[in-house]
């Protein structure tokens, strides 16, 4: 259980959050280097503070390094020097370090679970509609209702990140009826339009 500190983006209310795993690397006098895993939302420096309180000899956090975010890892990080050369190439008419650098919107969803769906649903979900089983198209079969899942046009453009209403055994026995509620929208609206 975890209380987020005074200067947080969320609600300072006490809340549960998992730590998968913590290993020490070195200890160095009164330092101690270690590895966290834990689920999105855990404030490292209040972890190290308040284990510090359990222990009676407190604590708390020199320096901090980010190694994951989602799919992200430290492996595939750029610098900014790197963004800054990319950018000039790209001025004068060469796009291929620009393209290395900065990855379709798209990748930050790739380990998300995903449904697609056919171009007349797309400008609905667009403007904060939530999804009817007859806008899919296809689905990963593994999706449990509640799960958040990523929304994707069939050409494999992000429109919005949802919650799934139900199962994907559901979403696909129904005829009619409720898929996913949608919560954050990322596709512009008016792009798929029906012309009649």
């Amino acid at each position: 259980m975890q209380l987020p500190p005074v200067r947080s983006a969320v609600k300072r209310q006490l809340r549960q959050r998992e730590v998968y795993y913590m290993n020490i690397i070195e200890i160095k006098e009164n330092f101690v280097l270690f590895k966290v895993g834990c689920e999105a939302g855990t404030y490292i420096r209040k972890l190290i503070h308040d284990m510090g309180r359990q222990l009676k000899v407190g604590a708390h956090m020199a320096q901090l390094v980010r190694t994951k975010a989602g799919p992200f890892t430290d492996h595939n990080w750029v610098t900014l020097q790197d963004l800054t050369d990319a950018y000039e190439f790209w001025k004068q008419g060469n796009e291929k370090e620009i393209r290395r650098v900065i990855l379709p919107f798209e990748k930050a969803v790739d380990h998300v679970k995903k449904i697609w769906i056919f171009d007349n649903a797309v400008n609905n979900v667009c403007h904060g509609s939530s999804l009817g089983v007859q806008g899919i198209s296809k689905l990963n079969t593994t999706i449990h209702a509640g799960e958040q899942i990523a929304v994707m046009t069939l050409k494999g453009e992000l429109v919005a990140l949802a919650k799934a209403a139900v199962s994907s055994q559901e979403m696909v026995s129904k005829e009619k009826g409720l898929a996913a509620i949608t919560e954050k929208v990322f596709l512009p609206r008016n792009i798929y339009t029906t012309n009649k």
